[in-house]
């Protein structure tokens, strides 16, 4: 099993941490711009020679809704796409809504033309798309371009199965061992699984998880099989953490 990371907050603290690791690992690293995100690739990759991949993970302007949507701004989806159109990367894109709520009125009559505009890029898109998604699995969400069908676009998706924020998760691992062995059925090598949280994120107050939950996690992902895990994020780390994952690798 493959064990990566997010980093939503590419600073020299968090970036930093790479130098725990010891093993082969994979970056999703979030940044506004390609040119930075290339500028950070080849210099963390050039530090850190068991970091074999750096996907970039774009995120847009607060104002145009952060994360990527039908209900982002057109304009915002646009400039992305040109510049994506032309390039070959590995993206992570993340599929969800935005974080500025008034979109969802400002944008509605877009979000038609929108959601024809992001199939079209991902069926033309030559690089590699990782989505992240949220835990449910359904044909509205397909329908709003939040859930994407590997079938359909040869995506690789990663479902955010953060058992620090999600009360079921959290309590009971037979639910979580059926939704991953559900993914799992559906999509097979196609799905991996996200696990957090070892730090706050965007939103804020996300709950950071516990050693033991996180070995819990670790120990049923490593029974069902899943290809890779991405934890969320680089900048928790610590040798606590480090610990209970290098049994997993």
């Amino acid at each position: 099993m493959e064990i990566s990371f997010f980093e939503e907050y590419p600073n020299t603290k968090n970036l930093e941490k790479l130098k725990l690791i010891n093993f082969s690992t994979k970056l999703y690293l979030a940044d506004y711009s390609i040119e930075s995100y290339k500028v950070y690739k080849k210099q963390l990759q050039k530090e850190h020679k068991n970091l074999k991949e750096v996907i970039w993970w774009p995120i847009l302007n607060f104002s145009e809704g952060y994360w990527l949507s039908p209900f982002s701004k057109r304009r915002a989806l646009l400039r992305l796409f040109h510049v994506l159109l032309k390039e070959r990367i590995p993206i992570m894109w993340d599929a969800e809504v935005p974080r500025k709520r008034s979109l969802f009125l400002t944008q509605f009559f877009k979000h038609f033309k929108n959601r024809a505009l992001i199939r079209k890029f991902f069926l033309k898109y030559k690089g590699q798309i990782y989505t992240a998604e949220n835990l449910l699995e359904n044909s509205f969400l397909e329908y709003l371009c939040l859930n994407f069908n590997p079938k359909n676009y040869d995506n690789i998706k990663i479902k955010m199965m953060y058992s620090s924020m999600h009360l079921l998760l959290n309590k009971d691992p037979e639910f979580m061992k059926k939704e991953i062995k559900k993914f799992k059925d559906l999509f097979g090598d196609k799905i991996y699984i996200g696990l957090g949280v070892l730090a706050t994120g965007v939103i804020g107050n996300e709950k950071t998880m516990t050693p033991e939950l996180l070995e819990r996690d670790l120990k049923i992902c490593k029974e069902l099989d899943i290809k890779e895990i991405i934890i969320f994020r680089l900048g928790g780390l610590n040798k606590e953490y480090l610990k209970i994952i290098k049994k997993y690798i």
